[in-house]
């Protein structure tokens, strides 16, 4: 239960109120470690209360030590996506709806005058996207030396997305913080351990196993395809399926997103669509007919992949694979939520095998080939050569490998 984490009364109202009953697996480990300010590093499968994990510590921290004074935000959460952000913002209110603590949220994609009242009025949490707040920090309107708490979420996501620089310029902007966290659902980013390195000071290493009942069972199978062209049928064939209810379609481009939000209208399968470019309003508004039930497909780029907390979705489906094999395990995280089933279905064609090769590799699990009648592949799926691995010779095997060539080539003569 909560109360053994000696939360204040309030925070454990706004938990109740909520609907949690008992604290997840990632929640058990990281709240006692965060209560007592340690530098976290954190991974945990989508969907298992990460986000809780570290809001709950946060909220006791600003009731524990309560503001002396006004002024900018003590703790900054810094996220990849908008999308995210606003989730996460709207988690904060809730967990602090009981208590007098102030969020704001700022992201690219709004007019500047949005941000206006954060900037300028006390905040005590303060999400963020890196872009958007690097812009405010180096116009001096925002001075990040009140901040005491810096949660990153999603960092590999983040690094991934080019945002290295501006974060290492917000994390040092920073440097006066007692406390860092770092969450993520892997931890197989690029640079994420070095990262880590440089950013958290002594840091616990925290990592779920989720139970049976937060772990998500997602199916997952793919199709093989003979182009772009069977691809849309096979894809309108599965929208069209009685048992198929809310999904997400993920394209790798914002061209395909547009193409096939018309071929799936001219097939009377409304649907809304979501991609990196599009104005913050237009995004509310995809997400909140999403969420109300109005629409029911959803086509998106990798932008949706972070921050979109929908626990009904019960397919995905990859138009494009992905081109990293953790990209595919976040695309798959929109279903099986909450303990849900979900299913996941990949479409691929001939230049695909490779990811597919490497999906498989990462998640030690082959992925089941399946066929539509009347909708069968005309070619035989493509077989990928793996390199063999260079095997490197220190110099004793080098003079051995040496003699044999010598040898050889005297025999020959």
């Amino acid at each position: 239960m909560f109360e053994q984490f000696d939360l204040n009364s309030e925070l454990l109202g706004s938990i109740k109120e909520m609907g949690f009953k008992k604290p997840t697996s990632i929640q058990e480990l990281v709240l006692p470690e965060a209560m007592a300010g340690k530098d976290i590093l954190a991974s945990a499968p989508t969907g298992t209360g990460k986000t809780a994990a570290f809001l709950l510590p946060v909220a006791q921290h600003l009731l524990d030590y309560p503001r002396t004074k006004p002024g900018f935000p003590r703790v900054l959460i810094l996220t990849p996506t908008r999308e995210l952000a606003l989730q996460i913002g709207d988690d904060c209110e809730k967990i602090n709806s009981l208590t007098k603590m102030k969020t704001g949220v700022i992201t690219g994609g709004v007019n500047y005058g949005s941000h206006s009242d954060i900037l300028t009025s006390t905040t005590d949490v303060l999400v963020a996207t890196p872009g958007r707040l690097l812009e405010y920090i180096e116009s001096e309107q925002f001075d990040a030396r009140d901040i005491e708490i810096l949660i990153l979420d999603e960092a590999d996501r983040m690094l991934d997305m080019g945002f290295s620089d501006a974060i290492n310029h917000i994390v040092a902007e920073a440097r006066w913080r007692k406390q860092t966290m770092l969450f993520s659902a892997t931890l197989e980013g690029a640079g994420v351990i070095k990262f880590a390195k440089e950013v958290l000071n002594e840091p616990v290493f925290l990592e779920s196993t989720p139970s049976r009942k937060e772990k998500a069972k997602i199916h997952q199978w793919m199709h093989l395809a003979d182009n772009i062209q069977h691809k849309v049928n096979l894809l309108t064939n599965i929208l069209k399926q009685d048992e198929v209810k809310r999904v997400v379609v993920f394209a790798n481009k914002r061209e395909t997103v547009q193409f096939l939000s018309g071929k799936l209208y001219a097939e009377d399968l409304p649907c809304v669509w979501l991609e990196g470019k599009m104005p913050q309003d237009k995004r509310n508004k995809t997400m909140e007919r999403l969420k109300k039930g109005h629409i029911n497909i959803l086509v998106a780029t990798d932008v949706a992949a972070r921050g979109l907390d929908i626990d009904d979705i019960g397919h995905v489906i990859n138009f494009d694979m992905p081109r990293k094999a953790d990209i595919y395990i976040h695309r798959i995280g929109r279903t099986g939520r909450a303990g849900n089933k979900g299913t996941a279905i990949s479409l691929v064609e001939a230049h695909d095998m490779l990811v597919i090769g490497k999906i498989e590799r990462y998640t030690n699990e082959r992925l089941q080939r399946r066929v539509i009648e009347g909708l069968r592949p005309k070619n035989k799926e493509s077989r990928v050569a793996m390199k063999k691995p260079k095997i490197k010779m220190n110099t004793t095997q080098k003079k051995a490998k040496a003699k044999k060539i010598a040898k050889r080539a005297s025999k020959k003569k």
